[in-house]
């Protein structure tokens, strides 16, 4: 089974903010992080540090998706206009999540928000 995490966030946002929104992702699916396969994210947050230490501390690969691909992601529950401007898809965190865990990939958890993060999760 795929498990992903999928993240999104603003520039700059914090490790620890994105660890304590994953987690928290996680506690409310009923999951341990040990059991994720990936975190996933929108290609052009890809060097973002947070994203990336976060990636290097629980040992999982990050991967990043065009926007123009998570753009025409199926299932996705949130969208946001001002995400659509900035990034060019109007959900990141639950569209990265269902690309990155694959065909048939369902929300288990949709998205939650911190000050300047999102998260969701998806398996398949």
């Amino acid at each position: 089974m795929a498990l992903v995490l999928g993240l999104g966030c603003r520039r700059d946002c914090s490790v620890e903010e994105l660890a304590e929104l994953a987690q928290e992702v996680l506690q409310e699916a009923g999951c341990d992080r040990a059991a994720l396969t990936a975190l996933a994210t929108v290609a052009s947050r890809l060097e973002e540090r947070g994203l990336r230490t976060l990636a290097q501390r629980w040992q999982l690969p990050l991967q990043g998706f065009p926007a123009e691909r998570l753009a025409q992601e199926r299932g996705i529950t949130s969208a946001s206009k001002r995400v659509l401007q900035h990034v060019g898809s109007s959900s990141v965190a639950e569209a990265a999540a269902l690309v990155a865990a694959g065909e048939g990939a369902r929300l288990l958890v949709s998205k939650r928000k911190s000050a300047a993060a999102t998260a969701a999760l998806a398996y398949a």
